[in-house]
């Protein structure tokens, strides 16, 4: 059910992009729950050193789930600080505990160890994700690793290359960001617990005598977290590992944008080759009826063309830190880290959902080859010539004139009559019959070893998402 209300303005995160899961991680329910179970856990690791008894850890846990953030931001409105109002709540509902929350710890104790476990969560729902995405493209390169297609360079007509070879390009660079990604997630670090200016002097006089150092305290802290924490901290953990995440997440958007911008070119008319799925009452255009935009491939990049802005803000964020700590990437790490997360995870979504379903249309994939690929042929023309004794500079301009001929008539909506014009060339034919000039002229075997190398890009992905 929704907890908000559409008479004020309401981020399109909150239920317009982002899978509920991302949401979820996200939300204040969550950050707050991660809070309790980190004071729930620290309060562990001090009983154990006789600061805190068993009677108080039990009354926490008992509390863990009652979240009031009603009550919570009544009391922030009055003392201006939010993890101090999740403290009082939580000792209001703690008679006997209550004294002993937060026992030695500063407000980055929780908040960025509770960032770093969110991150973690998000981390692993992008994997989720960016793995679906590819085994969807493995499924359409399985079928169409040596169907041929036209190429283009400088969105120019090429060569021939094949379908299924185009998407490995992007598959390749998807297990390239699976790879990152799994490097990134296997190095997030808390915090720990290591107080105000990250020396743990608070711990250290707090454990004075018990026989528990303040490391010991923060270990077992971290292993019921169930992350890693820095060697060394300030106030906070160094905001590099922020640039690390949201650079990962750029480079994701990048691979994922690059795909939908050719989506959209091979989906323009003129090109006709490919097109997104299409529901059966969808609407194209409020004006045009008879429109079938490219929608989903435009979402995936308008979100990630905004995702591509984030890492600036990260760096800003890391280099601004002010020796052991500054408030003023605060309020914008709230909305940075969630939306990052958010609209890479709805890409992604949206990516799997046009692979799976996309269309392929036989008649202008057969049409670009027929009226480009042939000119690409005459390279095989060229090549034959020279290994029967022709001059390749006379065969190069022989070519070139007839080709440029033949450019004109296609320009022109003319049949694209290379292939014959060529084969009765009269300085051709003194070197080939016209049947051997026509059979190379045959633009759909000219894709080299595209296929092979489509299947190699297949047996590499099976691999890294098995």
């Amino acid at each position: 059910m929704s907890t908000y209300s559409h008479d004020t303005f309401i981020s399109p995160f909150t239920w317009r992009y982002g899978s509920s899961a991302m949401r979820e991680i996200w939300s204040e329910i969550h950050k707050r729950t991660l809070q309790r179970r980190l004071w729930i856990a620290l309060a562990r690791a001090q009983e154990t050193a006789g600061i805190v008894t068993a009677a108080q850890v039990k009354e926490l846990e008992t509390h863990k789930d009652d979240i009031d953030i009603d009550e919570a931001s009544r009391i922030e409105a009055e003392i201006h600080h939010d993890l101090m109002a999740e403290i009082k709540v939580f000792a209001s509902q703690c008679p006997t505990a209550g004294s002993i929350i937060h026992l030695g710890a500063t407000s980055m104790d929780v908040l960025d160890n509770v960032d770093a476990v969110r991150i973690k969560e998000s981390l692993d729902i992008i994997e989720a994700k960016l793995m679906s995405l590819m085994g969807a493209f493995v499924t359409k390169m399985e079928t169409t690793a040596a169907i041929p297609c036209m190429a283009f360079t400088h969105i120019q007509p090429a060569e021939p290359t094949t379908i299924g070879y185009r998407l490995a390009q992007t598959a390749q660079d998807l297990m390239d960001d699976l790879e990152d990604l799994r490097h990134v997630r296997s190095t997030i670090r808390g915090k720990g617990m290591k107080g105000a200016v990250g020396t743990a002097a608070s711990y250290a006089e707090l454990l004075k005598g018990t026989g528990v150092s303040p490391w010991q305290m923060e270990t077992a802290v971290m292993k019921e977290m169930g992350i890693q924490a820095f060697d060394a901290a300030t106030q906070i953990y160094s905001r590099t590992q922020d640039v690390r995440v949201i650079n990962l997440l750029a480079t994701i958007a990048a691979s994922l944008y690059k795909f939908s911008l050719d989506f959209r070119l091979l989906q323009s008319p003129p090109i006709g080759e490919w097109s997104e799925p299409f529901a059966a009452k969808q609407v194209g255009s409020s004006a045009m009826p008879f429109k079938r935009n490219p929608i989903h491939n435009e979402k995936i990049d308008s979100l990630c063309r905004y995702v591509s802005g984030l890492p600036a803000v990260a760096w800003q964020n890391a280099a601004h830190t002010m020796l052991e700590r500054t408030l003023d990437d605060s309020a914008n790490r709230r909305i940075l880290l969630p939306e990052a997360f958010l609209a890479t995870d709805e890409a992604l979504s949206t990516a799997a959902k046009v692979v799976s379903g996309m269309n392929l249309h036989e008649a202008g994939i057969s049409r670009n080859l027929a009226s480009y690929g042939v000119f690409s042929a005459t390279e095989r023309v060229l090549m034959e010539l020279g290994r029967r004794g022709a001059d390749r500079q006379e065969m190069h301009e022989v070519i070139r004139e007839h080709s440029l001929r033949a450019w004109a008539d296609v320009q022109n909506g003319r049949e694209n009559t290379l292939a014959e014009s060529l084969a009765t060339a009269p300085e051709i034919a003194g070197y080939m019959e016209p049947e051997e000039v026509q059979g190379l002229m045959v633009a759909d075997s000219y894709v080299g070893d595209a296929p092979e190398r489509t299947w190699m890009v297949i047996a590499r992905i099976r691999k890294a998402i098995s």
